[in-house]
């Protein structure tokens, strides 16, 4: 089979961007991949667009691809809309990559926009509650939050202002660590910390500001073990990535030296297990899958950007891609382990923490910061020496974990 590559890749800043549409962010992100890539419009042979506002937020509820593609230059060739949740950006990635393997295209683009930011927050909150099985909602809520028994909240601890029911959700997912291996919220701090610390350096982050672990614990709380810094924010934003195989490289005639190898595209959905079967996890059976498929292993990566809608997220991701032992993501954050110039850098780029999370945008966003990590452009936050990374991006919630996983292994 054809390798593939990402010849071209941008993203904008994530942010509140309230004078800004949707259509806006888009064009800005695709235009950067084209200059990056130095090819046209004219040049794309497919497209995948990820979204999930256009719809409840915007009222486009169908078609959101080829109207939004329709207003920044792209028609006439094969365009699909994707939604996988807070995965949507990583699944029209791994869709783009599908297409170029099975020969059908040999160059394609994915790209992802949203714009969550709306006068009615609660409207844009209640998003994230449609990532799990809405006709049994409430059972839904209620086993996931069980997981956390056993620890009992401090008082003063629970915000008496309004969430996602998510928050809960990973508060629980915290609760449930920290009683199985005896995580501490020092440690949960530990990482939102770190990342805080990275986004100093990145000018796409929403946040730029760093702060001490004493500073995250002593920040208002959402609900137990999480404060507001540990939890990422409403944001609006885009990111575009275009493809290539050997072929399309030379057509556009692509600067090789800047090319990054796609060296594994794995999707993989959950299944019913029990909390005891951490080694099940679908993050950890699609890790491995896709370590398989890049004929490399945990101990090649040296960069990683996971899904950290929480900071406990972060933690769980670390042991799933096998980067610690299970149990042991608190300890080796708390350690440095996962800082930059520590063992193996995690979200350099602030991870959603700080950089945001646009859902749709959210993926490629990632796989932005890797590729720029690869080609040795990344600035203050630079790994140096980095010649292999991997990424991980969760959508919604299924049983007991994520309903869908993406991990991406990129290669110079």
């Amino acid at each position: 089979m054809s390798n593939i590559y990402i010849a071209g890749i941008a993203m904008t800043v994530f942010g509140r961007h309230n004078e800004r549409s949707l259509d806006d962010l888009a064009r800005e992100a695709f235009q950067g991949a084209l200059k990056d890539a130095h090819c046209s419009a004219a040049d794309l042979d497919i497209a995948f667009y990820a979204g999930m506002t256009n719809g409840p937020l915007q009222g486009q509820l169908s078609i959101p691809g080829q109207v939004v593609f329709s207003k920044i230059g792209i028609e006439g060739i094969p365009i699909y809309n994707v939604e996988n949740a807070c995965a949507s950006g990583s699944s029209a990635f791994n869709l783009a990559v599908q297409s170029l393997k099975a020969g059908t295209a040999s160059i394609a683009l994915a790209l992802g926009a949203e714009k969550m930011n709306i006068p009615d927050k609660l409207k844009a909150l209640s998003l994230f509650e449609a990532g799990w099985d809405v006709s049994c909602a409430e059972e839904n809520y209620q086993t996931l939050v069980k997981m956390g028994e056993g620890v009992v909240p401090p008082a003063g601890s629970e915000s008496d202002k309004p969430y996602s029911k998510f928050m809960a959700i990973y508060a629980a997912l915290c609760r449930q660590h920290m009683k199985t291996y005896g995580t501490t919220q020092r440690q949960i701090a530990a990482v939102s910390a770190k990342n805080h610390t990275h986004s100093v350096h990145n000018p796409y982050s929403q946040f730029r500001k760093a702060f001490s672990i004493d500073e995250i614990l002593a920040a208002p709380p959402i609900t137990y073990p999480l404060t507001l810094p540990m939890c990422a924010p409403l944001s609006d934003g885009a990111a575009a990535a275009i493809l290539c195989t050997e072929e399309g490289l030379a057509r556009i005639g692509a600067d090789r030296s800047r090319c990054i190898k796609v060296a594994a595209s794995v999707i993989r959905s959950f299944s019913h297990r029990r909390l005891d079967q951490p080694e099940l996890n679908v993050g950890h059976l699609a890790a491995n899958l896709a370590y398989d498929l890049a004929g490399l292993g945990p101990q090649d990566m040296h960069v990683a950007e996971v899904h950290d809608a929480s900071a406990m997220g972060e933690i769980i991701q670390v042991e799933n891609l096998g980067l610690v032992p299970f149990g042991q993501g608190g300890p080796a954050a708390e350690r440095g382990e996962f800082t930059l110039g520590g063992r193996i850098p995690v979200n350099t780029s602030g991870g959603l923490e700080s950089k945001g999370h646009p859902l749709g945008a959210t993926g490629i966003g990632q796989l932005y910061e890797l590729v720029t990590q690869l080609r040795g452009e990344a600035g203050a936050r630079q790994v140096h020496g980095a010649r292999h990374a991997i990424q991980e991006n969760g959508g919604g919630l299924q049983g007991i974990e994520e309903a869908a996983v993406a991990i991406h292994i990129l290669s110079k």
